[in-house]
């Protein structure tokens, strides 16, 4: 009883802090509005400004997954939340890009938080129960809907500076509050991945590449887009920023709520299931996004003009976004299903890795978001570009689940941690 008590108060403390964490990795895509307005930044260096903290919290997603599996979770958590605190702090008083882009690189470590997490947690749950377990911490990523409510209200009565004052006031208390209701990581100095060679050697597994790509879509178009909607209102449909960041929480607060769903279905019906139902939908809700504003005119056998002006309302644009944002969140759920089931003994290091792609989809994504819009000059073509990467995505899970091709090879079983896994699938 009291283990299951510590299990549930662990995985509880942890989500709360990856929620703060998430809050703030995603600060820009709110704050960078204003300061979008006040340095005169171009689509393309908005992108970059948006994107820089999720670059470092991608690329420290594997170091930390390894040091996780070496120090414990506890250990990890507390330093990154005390020390990301500095950076996000002095970005209030940021005047440049080039200042701007120097603190996101710096505050951009808390991203790294869900591949410290994720181990974590895991340890205190049994396989059967594991699945759950990760859908509740990883709807920790509704801390990006958090910031869509609480940063407009800040910068509406004190302006954008007090964003970051104040997450970084509320990093030092979830550090605090951290330490004292967590446990002890019973996998510390346990775990059986063995040397650092070794764990780097699950780069050559070529299953771990495929979630990998799995994941650079549902995590890295989650990231992407969370960044991006509050400018995408604004600029499509002319809401102000507390509207557009409102209706932009239409897609990361389903991102994060239903994560949890996204577990329990993979728990229930296998990866694999949930996967490959979640990528079709998002590729629907993908296709109508992708469809762009425009006038049509047709000739009449009179030789008369008919006018026609087609666009998505944005009641029904916010309802796609609804759909895609369960999507996402059902599918990095049911990935993560996969790495505990496969990986069961180098769950911080395979974390670390599938986080660490699926975070640089994240940072690649509105950098290219910018060059795209700058190119084409619609909005829609955003979706346009992820429709491509999901079509990809399907095929690949058509290749190896449905049709069960060897494209990644049986050595892809022989290499994992799992003897279980080895086994190739019925």
């Amino acid at each position: 009883m009291m283990s299951n008590i510590r299990s549930i108060t662990v995985l509880l403390v942890t989500t709360w802090a990856f929620i703060v964490c998430f809050a703030v990795w995603m600060m820009f895509g709110v704050t960078g509005i204003p300061i979008r307005d006040e340095l005169g930044l171009d689509p393309f260096q908005f992108g970059l400004l948006t994107a820089t903290p999720v670059l470092t919290g991608s690329l420290f997603r594997l170091p930390l997954g390894i040091w996780t599996d070496r120090l414990g979770g506890r250990v990890v958590m507390f330093v990154l939340l005390v020390a990301c605190a500095i950076p996000v702090w002095l970005s209030a008083y940021a005047t440049t890009l080039w200042q701007f882009l120097l603190l996101g690189l710096a505050l951009g470590l808390v991203g790294a938080s869900f591949s410290v997490g994720t181990p974590y947690v895991a340890r205190f749950f049994t396989k059967e129960r594991r699945g759950f377990a990760m859908g509740i911490f990883g709807a920790g990523t509704v801390g990006a809907a958090v910031n869509m409510f609480v940063a407009p209200a800040l910068i509406s009565a004190y302006g954008w500076q007090a964003v970051p004052k104040v997450y970084a006031v509320a990093l030092v208390m979830t550090a605090v509050l951290f330490w004292l209701l967590s446990a002890p990581d019973p996998g510390t100095g346990r775990t059986t991945a063995g040397s650092t060679a070794r764990q780097l050697a699950l780069l050559k597994n070529p299953r771990v590449w495929k979630y990998c790509q799995y994941y650079s879509i549902l995590f890295g178009g989650f990231t992407a887009l969370s960044v991006w909607m509050p400018s995408y209102f604004r600029s499509e449909y002319g809401f102000s920023i507390a509207q557009a960041a409102l209706l932009a929480a239409c897609f990361s607060l389903p991102g994060g709520a239903f994560r949890a769903l996204g577990g329990w279905l993979a728990d229930r019906f296998g990866a694999h299931a949930v996967t490959w139902w979640v990528l079709w939908a998002a590729w629907i809700c993908l296709f109508l996004l992708s469809y762009p504003r425009h006038d049509l005119v047709i000739y009449t056998v009179d030789d008369n003009p008919l006018h026609f002006s087609i666009a998505l309302p944005f009641w029904f644009f916010a309802g796609l976004l609804f759909i895609l944002g369960v999507a996402f969140a059902s599918g990095m759920a049911s990935t993560f299903k996969y790495i505990g089931d496969e990986f069961p003994n180098s769950i911080g290091t395979v974390s670390g890795i599938v986080g660490m792609v699926g975070g640089l989809g994240g940072f690649l994504l509105p950098i290219m978001f910018g060059a795209i819009l700058e190119t084409l000059r619609f909005n829609s073509s955003i979706f346009m570009l992820l429709y491509g990467i999901v079509t990809v995505s399907l095929f690949l899970n058509y290749l190896t689940e449905v049709r069960k091709l060897p494209v990644m090879g049986k050595r892809a079983h022989e290499m994992s941690d799992d003897p279980a896994a080895k086994q190739p699938r019925e």
